[in-house]
């Protein structure tokens, strides 16, 4: 969940949170449409919160699901890792980090040591893997 204490019961946010992937099942293209209709408060909360997958607040946020790989790292972490970071894709020496802050997602691009570039917003991924692949015009 947030730094800052949620103003929503946490057993109001489960129970908006069971009524959304009740109704929706798998569908993670419905989850985000649904999310889409909370207060922002109640949808900020959720996201970044145990009651998601790290894959679903992925899907909210650039409505497109990433390869395999990171699928799968996603898809085993709740949405609360977003907070600190989580690495989601690597390409020769260059890491891809997703996290999300002020309700807002963020790619950080690192060597390993070092943040090297930062994106932020609807085309954060998009950036972000692009960097990764083509370092070398990105000096």
């Amino acid at each position: 969940m947030s730094k800052n204490p949620s103003k929503i019961p946490y057993h109001t946010l489960v129970a908006a949170v069971d009524e959304l992937l009740e109704s929706c099942e798998e569908d993670t293209a419905c989850l985000s449409r649904k999310l889409d209709a909370l207060s922002i408060e109640m949808r900020s909360e959720i996201l970044v919160s145990d009651l998601l997958n790290a894959c679903q607040t992925f899907f909210y946020f650039f409505r497109l699901m990433p390869g395999d790989l990171a699928r799968e790292r996603l898809d085993l972490e709740p949405a609360s890792s977003l907070v600190q970071g989580l690495k989601i894709e690597e390409y020769e020496l260059l890491e891809l980090y997703f996290l999300v802050r002020e309700n807002t997602p963020i790619m950080v691009v690192s060597d390993g040591e070092k943040a090297l570039a930062t994106f932020s917003g609807r085309n954060a991924y998009a950036d972000g893997m692009q960097y990764i692949r083509n370092p070398e015009y990105n000096s």
